[in-house]
């Protein structure tokens, strides 16, 4: 949800969109495929690239690409890195996109994370992107501007669900599980934090779950 929110701001702010989706061995890559090919054409994107690649799961230490570490279920009051963080993954997609948008002339790499994100996970924190868009400049041709935009990394998720509501986003073309395709599971961090998301905006979250439990603000 985070991403369809971003990829509707960016539409908003008059960017044409370009669709970089990355299948890495996550355990819920073919859902997440299915939503991102949909949102492309609902936003009659102009390229939908999809990259496959298994460095990230044959490296491992995630329970998002390892079979034999399990999702944890969720807990929103921990501070701790939790098991699903994946290895400098944003770095691994960040210089996926960059080559892509330098490819096609695009000005700018949209990225979904926001502040609950980075609470857990290292590579979602404001000095993150702000380094890798210093080694953007530095590292591509002298003629080209790309910058690294992060609408959403010092709002909450819940502020997310709210500012896509506003846009019009078909959140039923999104995913957030971490464990299953269908229905979503309910209780892992990312289930939960979207749960809680759409509750306190108000609307019922319109994807299939195997359990909706009710999360503190």
């Amino acid at each position: 949800m985070d991403s369809a929110t971003t990829a509707y701001e960016a539409r908003e702010r008059g960017y044409d969109l370009y669709f970089l989706h990355t299948s890495y061995g996550q355990k819920t890559e073919a859902k997440e495929y299915e939503c991102a090919r949909r949102l492309a054409e609902d936003l009659d994107a102009a390229d939908f690239l999809r990259i496959e690649t298994d460095h990230l799961a044959r490296i491992g230490a995630s329970s998002l690409t390892d079979e034999s570490m399990a999702v944890e279920d969720a807990d929103l009051e921990s501070d701790e890195i939790p098991s699903s963080y994946v290895p400098f993954r944003n770095a691994n997609f960040l210089s996926m996109a960059v080559s892509y948008a330098e490819a096609n002339g695009c000005e700018a790499v949209f990225v979904g994370a926001h502040s609950e994100d980075y609470a857990g996970y290292p590579d979602c924190r404001p000095e993150f992107f702000e380094a890798f868009e210093a080694m953007v400049e530095v590292g591509t041709k002298p003629e080209t501007r790309i910058a690294v935009e992060v609408p959403f990394v010092e709002n909450s998720k819940t502020e997310i669900a709210e500012r896509g509501v506003e846009l019009g986003v078909p959140f039923e073309h999104t995913w957030s599980c971490y464990r299953a395709e269908a229905p979503a599971c309910g209780t892992c961090d990312s289930c939960a934090y979207r749960l809680q998301a759409f509750r306190n905006v108000g609307v019922e979250d319109p994807i299939e779950y195997e359990t909706r439990p009710r999360y503190a603000d």
